[in-house]
């Protein structure tokens, strides 16, 4: 949730790109399905992380709708982070997805000096916003406040709660049609491919390597299917299960981040010498529910309601990078009646801030028919909330506009990687925002493909954190294509250990690059969270 819109859709003459008018009739590439985009014009990048990285910046042109190709056209933005190796060691290029959908990966390209022993010097890195993301032309904006203050609670105990919440996510889907026209017809992973098959074609390349975080292991998935000759090497990291996409896949990731979430609290228990949140994992979340309850009455600093509250810690089902944040802001509030470590971890949101959201549902909303009928969405979310309640109707409303939304709806294609060169797949076995099943399932799939776990891990796409077991096996398969091998069953190939939890001691604690790989690590995560 980032930037302003930055173009008007225009339905018959094309669109606003770059301050000056395309007209449709003006568009000189390709009339054929097999469009071919002009070349890229590099410029100076204006992100400070690319500037200082020596990246160049440019713009993908790309129809608006490819089964009509010499009509109106977008443009997605692209960063490079060119080789440095010598000729005879030149690996071609290295896309990037951060995931989402809605992710901005235009910084990624900076993940060329994060592969051990330089291996990444012999590509070409990446990055790109896709298209309606971030500093592409035209960017999505529909509504910067749906993500404010203190707003009604998520948990649908009245019927009135229930139809404000639907309410909401009607009007939310409905600043999107406003603000998106035409753009909402075309969001679709289908459309992703086809302009990283753009991108491959712009920059004069037979072949890709693809480097996917979470959705974007999906992108790749069906890339891989669909173009599975124009595929080198791929990483995917927090594999997506393609069975399930997208209402299933989101029911799965509830059960998963409730019992991260008792992970996260026994862990915070261990350190009641510091957090003073109590001694066992049962009483720190006992703490969490009761002061969720307070807030419900009297949101902290009138901002800080039951919402927020549990938006601040759904990081910590997803990865162990911000525990310690979390928690000296959960201690803070509690015993202290401090507010400002929560305030700063759910900053106020404003216009321009939900570019990621418009995209997430613009994406998922599309790709395949939700559930048209509330009623199930209802039965369903009750029957998890029961046993799994950490995220669940959180969860359900962030998903609610689909049943609203303005936009074609496709077929998910079946993905099949029986054509595909081998690849390297990355989990943790606790893994909440795309179960571990989708690891497997992908395993399957994809026969020539090996699968390293990081056992008992809750952190979602964590490789390049500095677990070598891990991250020397991607320097390696980046280097020469070596892969462990493949074992019988259906199990992981390879076993690492996981991202580790910070050291809960009160040094620890007031830094967040003391887990991880430090800096770049957390400049990317910040810089893309993962939406869903």
């Amino acid at each position: 949730m980032r930037r302003l819109l930055a173009a008007t859709l225009a339905a018959t003459v094309g669109l606003v790109i770059g301050g000056s008018m395309i007209p449709s009739s003006a568009q000189a590439h390709s009339g054929t399905p097999g469009y071919t985009p002009p070349p890229i014009t590099w410029g100076t990048c204006d992100n400070a992380t690319l500037k200082a990285r020596g990246a160049e910046c440019g713009f993908v042109v790309v129809p608006l709708d490819y089964a009509r190709p010499g009509s109106t056209k977008i443009q997605l933005a692209v960063s490079r982070l060119k080789h440095t190796s010598a000729a005879a060691d030149y690996q071609g290029v290295m896309l990037v997805n951060p995931g989402g959908p809605g992710g901005s990966g235009l910084i990624y390209s900076v993940l060329q000096t994060a592969i051990p022993g330089g291996v990444g010097l012999d590509y070409d890195w990446i990055g790109f916003d896709p298209r309606g993301v971030g500093s592409s032309v035209p960017s999505l904006i529909c509504d910067g406040n749906v993500a404010g203050y203190n707003r009604p609670y998520y948990v649908p105990v009245t019927e009135q709660l229930e139809k404000t919440w639907l309410a909401r996510s009607k009007a939310y889907a409905e600043a999107c049609r406003r603000a998106g026209g035409p753009l909402l017809d075309h969001l679709k992973t289908t459309d992703n491919v086809a302009d990283m098959e753009s991108i491959r074609k712009a920059l004069g390349q037979k072949q890709i390597n693809f480097y996917g975080f979470s959705y974007g292991t999906y992108l790749g998935q069906v890339y891989a299917t669909l173009h599975p000759a124009q595929v080198r090497r791929m990483v995917f990291d927090g594999v997506v299960d393609p069975r399930g996409v997208w209402y299933e896949a989101n029911l799965s990731q509830d059960v998963q981040f409730d019992k991260n979430m008792d992970t996260y609290f026994a862990w915070v228990a261990k350190s009641d010498a510091v957090y003073h949140l109590g001694t066992t994992g049962k009483a720190v979340k006992a703490k969490y529910y009761a002061t969720l309850q307070k807030l419900r009455k009297a949101p902290a600093e009138g901002k800080i309601g039951p919402d927020e509250w549990n938006d601040i810690f759904v990081s910590a089902g997803y990865y162990v990078y911000g525990w310690a944040d979390v928690a000296t802001a959960f201690s803070a509030y509690v015993n202290d009646g401090d507010a400002s470590g929560l305030l700063e971890l759910y900053p106020e949101p404003g216009p321009g801030t939900d570019n990621g959201y418009a995209i997430y549902l613009g994406t998922q909303c599309t790709d395949v028919r939700w559930p048209a009928n509330w009623n199930k969405w209802e039965r369903d979310n009750w029957r998890i909330y029961a046993d799994h309640p950490f995220i669940t109707w959180n969860n359900a409303w962030f998903n609610a506009p689909c049943l609203f939304w303005k936009g074609d709806v496709g077929k998910p294609v079946n993905v099949n990687g029986k054509k595909a060169p081998p690849i390297l797949l990355i989990s943790e076995t606790k893994d909440a925002a795309t179960p571990y099943a989708g690891s497997l399932e992908i395993r399957k799939r994809f026969p020539r493909s090996v699968l390293v776990e990081g056992v008992g891990g809750t952190t979602h796409a964590g490789s390049l954190s500095g677990i070598a077991c891990t991250d020397d096996t991607i320097a390696a398969y980046l280097d020469n294509g070596a892969l462990p091998n493949r074992v019988s069953g259906n199990r992981s190939d390879k076993q690492c250990e996981p991202v580790p939890a910070p050291d809960p001691t009160a040094a620890a604690a007031r830094s967040l690059a003391s887990t991880g790989s430090g800096s770049l690590k957390a400049t990317l995560r910040k810089a893309a969270p993962p939406v869903r």
